[in-house]
């Protein structure tokens, strides 16, 4: 009787240890696929191409240059956020506090706000704005909450005080669009779209090439994939403000209406994707929590690009092509059974 039982239980271990050598081996090959699938869609930017994504639930992790810094363009307007939730937990902002508006304030870039701002006497709450920076994208918006929120050195001393050493905020966007042409902006408070136009078509095309190169070479303004990818595991997780701060910037980001072709782009229809976008001329960048069907769980990722020479339907569908083989992973992958 012994000698059976030692046999069978002999039998048991062998056949656990090939069952999970079978698992680690098709985890292996399938991270593997992964792998290989999002170098795929990095070759076809014609540039750098980052990209983090965190399973939120077992903590897996995959990568591609996630150490490497890309421009973030207008993703940075979620650390803004993050500060401004942050001062509003905290009581010295209130979300509902009217922010005026002047014609100097209207900046090149993403928005709606050109039409309100041609009339003097316009006043929008930090949460409308909020709205308008993450909805839209809305560049006007961005830079007077920017202020509000103590400049880019409080946005950038916020993520270093959360522990995220691969973010940093250091202009507003009107700066850093006249850099990355560079063009030569004079006093902020003589700003008009007038003089926008004009220092930026000053610029012949070989100074825009040149200041292209310097830009994206520039650490200003930059984010590594693993620190972004790191931020929005930390935001759903309820790390980095109160849960109503937490939950209010989720449905924000729930209901943003830019780049619909990028890590939306090839997920099922009716996917749930908190996320934010980012576009200069090349650079395209999209960030968010993908919620997995099934209970699966979720997905925090970021795809970052930069000097990419290709159009932008092309650079979109790389975002897509990466944001597919990840939920594609992280839904079936072997160790999930």
């Amino acid at each position: 009787m012994t000698s059976y039982l030692v046999r069978r239980n002999v039998g048991i271990v062998f056949v656990l240890l090939v069952f999970c050598g079978n698992v680690v081996a098709q985890t292996e090959a399938s991270l593997a696929r992964l792998d290989r699938a999002m170098a795929r869609g990095a070759t076809v930017a014609d540039g750098m191409v980052g990209a983090t994504a965190i399973h939120l639930e077992s903590g897996l992790r995959v990568s591609l240059n996630g150490d490497q810094p890309f421009p973030m363009a207008s993703t940075y307007k979620v650390p803004i956020a993050i500060e401004l939730l942050t001062r509003a937990d905290a009581g010295t902002l209130r979300l509902d506090e009217m922010i005026d508006l002047a014609p100097a304030d209207l900046h090149p870039g993403s928005g709606m706000l050109t039409a309100l701002l041609n009339q003097p006497g316009v006043s929008l709450s930090i949460h409308n704005l909020m709205e308008l920076m993450l909805r839209i994208s809305d560049n006007s918006a961005t830079d007077r909450l920017l202020t509000r929120a103590g400049g880019p050195e409080a946005v950038t001393a916020r993520m270093r005080a959360l522990g995220i050493d691969g973010i940093r905020v250091d202009r507003p966007t009107a700066v850093r669009i006249a850099d990355r042409y560079g063009a030569s902006l004079p006093a902020p408070e003589t700003w008009t779209p007038e003089v926008f136009a004009r220092a930026f078509d000053a610029q012949s095309q070989e100074a825009r090439a040149a200041a292209a190169i310097k830009f994206d070479r520039d650490p200003k303004d930059t984010a590594t994939p693993n620190a972004f990818a790191s931020l929005l595991a930390r935001l759903y997780l309820g790390e980095l403000v109160s849960p109503d701060s937490t939950a209010l910037l989720l449905d924000i980001m729930e209901r943003c209406m830019t780049g619909v072709n990028r890590l939306k782009g090839l997920l099922p229809a009716g996917t749930v994707v908190a996320h934010k976008t980012g576009s200069n001329s090349g650079t395209a960048n999209d960030v968010g929590i993908i919620t997995l069907p099934e209970s699966a769980g979720h997905v925090a990722i970021a795809v970052l690009m930069k000097s990419s020479g290709r159009p932008s339907a092309d650079r979109d569908r790389v975002i897509a092509e990466i944001a597919r083989a990840v939920y594609d992973y992280f839904l079936f992958r072997p160790e999930a059974d």
